[in-house]
Order: C-alpha cells, then sequence, then structure tokens
C-alpha cells in the first residue's frame, strides 16, 4: 500500500483505500461539516452521537443537548439534526425526548428494515440522582435507569413519544443501564433477519454479605436486547455476567457481519487485564454469545472510550472501527480496517491530532463513510463533527 499526506482542514495520515472526501470533489460535496456546537441553542455541551442514514437518504445525526454543563447528569435532552446532502449541511435542531430536568440520553437508533421506520432506543434516570448513587442502590426504582423506546415513520421529521420498556430488557437486581450508545443494528440474513439488536450494558448488585458497594467496575457487564416485531416487544439476548474485575465489558457497539454473525466491541471499563477494547461474536442473532469477552489486542493504542463498528456492504468489504488513538488520553480520532470479521484491526486513516471522544460511524451512500464525532482544539467536547471519509 502506499502511503499519502494530505493537508485539509486538519492534518490526516492517509493509507489507501481511505481517503477524506475533499471540497474539489463534485461527487462528494463536502470533506466536513458540524452539526453541533457546544453553547449553542442553549445547550451548554453537546454530547453522545449516534448516527445512522435513512432509506431515503437523509442522515440523522443525534446527541445529548446537556443544559446546565458537559456532566453526565442533570436536565439532558436527545436531540436530532436531519442532512438531506449526505452531511455537508443540517436542518435545524429538535428535540427527541426532552428531560424536562431529568436525564434522558444514550441514543441507539436503528432503520427497520422491513417498514423503513427509523427506531430509537434511549436511557433515562431522574436528573437529581448520579451513576454512582445508581450503582451503589442508593435510588428508587422511579430515579434509576429505565429504558425507552420511539419510532418516527415521516425520515427523522417527528418521533412517537417515549415508551418505557424497562420491565422487558432490565433484569432484577442490575442497577446501572446504558443503550449503545451510537446506531443499533438491523439483521439482514439468515433465521432472525428483521431482527434489531441494541448492544448495552449493565452493572449488577453484589452478592448479599459482600463488603462491596456495587460501584466498583466489576460490576459492569455487557448484553443486549432485541425486537422480532419492529420495536413493539422487546427481550434481552446475551447477558455477560462473569463480574471478576478481569474484563468490564460497558459502553458496547455491534456489527452484523457478511457471514450473518454479530461482532460485538466493547470499552473494557478499567478491568485488570492488559488491553482497553473487548469483543466477541453471535451466532444466532444476539440471543448468546459464541465465546466471553475477550481482549482485542490489534486495538490497544485505543483509551478508555466508547467505539464505534461498522461493517461495509458490498463484496469484500471490510469491518470499520473508529475511536480516538492515543492510549492514555482522549484524541486523535481514527479508523481502522478489519479485512477478517474483527480478528485483527489496522489503523487506516488518522482525522486530526486534536483532541477527541465518542464516535459513531454510517455508510452515507454506496461511495461514502461518515464519522460523527466529539472533538476539539482544547478540549474534546467542543463540537460534534461529521467527517466524509471515503472508502
Amino acid at each position: 500500500m502506499t502511503i499519502l499526506s494530505r493537508t485539509l482542514l486538519v492534518t490526516a495520515v492517509l493509507i489507501a483505500p481511505f481517503t477524506v472526501a475533499g471540497h474539489a470533489s463534485a461527487r462528494s460535496g463536502c470533506a466536513s461539516s458540524v452539526p453541533y456546537v457546544s453553547g449553542d441553542g442553549g445547550y451548554d455541551t453537546y454530547r453522545i452521537p449516534a448516527t445512522v442514514t435513512t432509506d431515503h437518504g437523509t442522515v440523522l445525526a443525534f446527541a445529548e443537548g446537556r443544559h446546565n454543563s458537559a456532566g453526565d447528569t442533570g436536565n439532558i435532552d436527545v436531540v436530532l439534526r436531519r442532512s438531506t446532502d449526505g452531511g455537508c449541511t443540517w436542518g435545524p435542531l429538535s428535540v427527541v425526548a426532552a428531560g424536562d430536568g431529568d436525564t434522558r440520553g444514550n441514543p441507539a437508533p436503528v432503520v427497520d428494515p422491513r417498514t423503513g421506520a427509523i427506531v430509537l432506543v434511549t436511557s433515562y434516570n431522574s436528573g437529581a440522582v448520579t451513576e454512582g448513587q445508581i450503582m451503589r442502590g442508593e435510588v428508587t426504582p422511579e430515579q434509576s435507569r429505565r429504558v425507552f423506546v420511539q419510532r418516527s415513520w415521516d425520515d427523522g421529521r417527528n418521533f412517537t413519544a417515549p415508551r418505557d420498556i424497562t420491565n422487558e430488557v432490565k433484569l432484577p437486581g442490575w442497577r446501572w443501564y446504558a443503550t449503545g450508545p451510537g446506531h443499533a443494528v438491523a439483521l439482514t440474513r439468515g433465521v432472525h433477519a428483521g431482527r434489531l439488536v441494541i448492544p448495552a450494558n449493565h452493572s449488577a448488585a453484589p452478592d448479599a454479605g459482600s463488603g462491596d458497594t456495587g460501584q466498583e467496575a466489576k460490576y459492569y457487564g455487557g448484553h443486549d436486547l432485541y425486537s422480532d416485531d419492529g420495536g413493539d416487544t422487546w427481550r434481552v439476548g446475551f447477558v455477560d455476567s462473569t463480574y471478576d474485575g478481569v474484563s468490564n465489558a460497558n459502553e458496547s457497539t455491534a456489527a452484523e457481519l457478511p457471514d450473518g454473525r454479530l461482532y460485538f466491541n466493547s470499552r473494557d471499563q478499567v478491568g485488570t487485564s492488559a488491553g482497553n477494547r473487548l469483543d466477541t461474536y453471535s451466532s444466532d442473532g444476539g440471543t448468546s454469545l459464541d465465546r466471553p469477552y475477550a481482549v482485542q489486542h490489534t486495538l490497544d493504542d485505543v483509551p478508555v472510550v466508547e467505539g464505534s463498528v461498522l461493517q461495509l456492504q458490498g463484496e469484500q468489504a471490510p469491518l470499520l472501527f473508529s475511536a480516538p488513538s492515543g492510549p492514555t488520553v482522549r484524541q486523535a480520532m481514527a479508523i481502522w480496517r478489519s479485512a477478517d470479521d474483527g480478528a485483527t484491526f489496522t489503523k487506516m486513516l488518522t482525522l486530526s491530532q486534536r483532541r477527541a471522544a465518542y464516535s459513531d460511524l454510517v455508510q452515507v451512500d454506496r461511495d461514502t463513510v461518515g464519522v460523527l464525532y466529539e472533538t476539539g482544539a482544547t478540549g474534546p467536547y467542543e463540537t460534534i463533527e461529521f467527517r466524509r471519509v471515503t472508502p
């Protein structure tokens, strides 16, 4: 492969076959855009990006609009901007799920392949409590983490009111709960074609008599939830319940591989194993795992942070992964490529050396991949940028 250097809006290190779509390209239209700038629109900070492309070709960019600070608790809305030109320009901001003083977030959108509806699953807790209090079991069920689903039948212009599905998808003994964040998966192959799969994570209560509080990172575990009827009803799929502190699966992302298996890639939340990324597979549509989560050592230069995976469409198309690329600091957003269904990854493109954090990947069209990611000059939460990449 030939290594190229190019100066665009920021410095990007490119290794074929990836390039950043340039302004001079009539086919691409633009290189990047910035749908969210912290401080604009009545919000202190925008965080937690998630994106999908609808059946009409509209790119939807979801985020959390945090009213009062960059913190994870308090008055937080789920917001949305739509783009009808591949992510080059964006329509006005809309509120999809209003916090009204409470915390709504962790957007996990997916397009239902049977109906074209956009199905959005999100998480909730009282704005008066923190993740630590929830993990320690110091809150009521009403204040604690709950799960909601919404639908849009008009290409993301309007969404139904959030509907509580907590009793269907949160097991007894679980305390923390988080959907995604980032896009979910609609299966297209095999006996489970049409199934909507939402990667998620939870924390468990300590065993009776334990001296632990439940806030220890070892109580994090991964799981998924799925629907076989377009989001009407939901079930819990696999549950990672090791809780041994070696590998602590946290924020998760998923992709359907060309052979129909599901690939799950998760943040390792301060596990004692060497490495910050974990992965595993499911051969039965997310109902169970083929093996326990294990460290993915070809992603050892990723810090402790959320990441995203995307299986490109087409013959021999690669699996992509996005995340920051400093092993101890959130900066230098990059894209990795896997040609062996996630067994190994190779870094192919660094978008920028600026600070960066959460991201989500989306296939914009046959020729373009989008990366919706948090970034800034002095801190990673100054903007959410949409970068177009041509594989």
